[in-house]
């Protein structure tokens, strides 16, 4: 069996905020998490870094859910 699947990233930032949002749908389940940066106002302006920094955030909320799920679906079928 062979399935492709993609996670979804938006970023949206401004001076200050970098916000991502990563959407993936996996096996008939939706999953979104939302990773946030701050640029220290201090700090030189480095974009790249804020998009690195939120999308990982992002990305590894969204890896905890997918666990939490799988666990959860595991539990149940051992269970009965």
């Amino acid at each position: 069996m062979h399935e492709d699947t993609a996670i979804e990233i938006s970023i949206d930032e401004d001076a200050r905020d970098t916000v991502v949002r990563a959407v993936l749908s996996l096996g008939g389940d939706r999953f979104e998490a939302i990773g946030r940066a701050r640029r220290n106002p201090q700090d030189t302006p480095m974009p790249v870094v804020g998009e690195e920094l939120a999308t990982a955030r992002a990305l590894s909320s969204l890896a905890l859910q997918v666990m939490e799920a799988a666990q959860h679906k595991i539990e149940r079928f051992l269970s009965g």
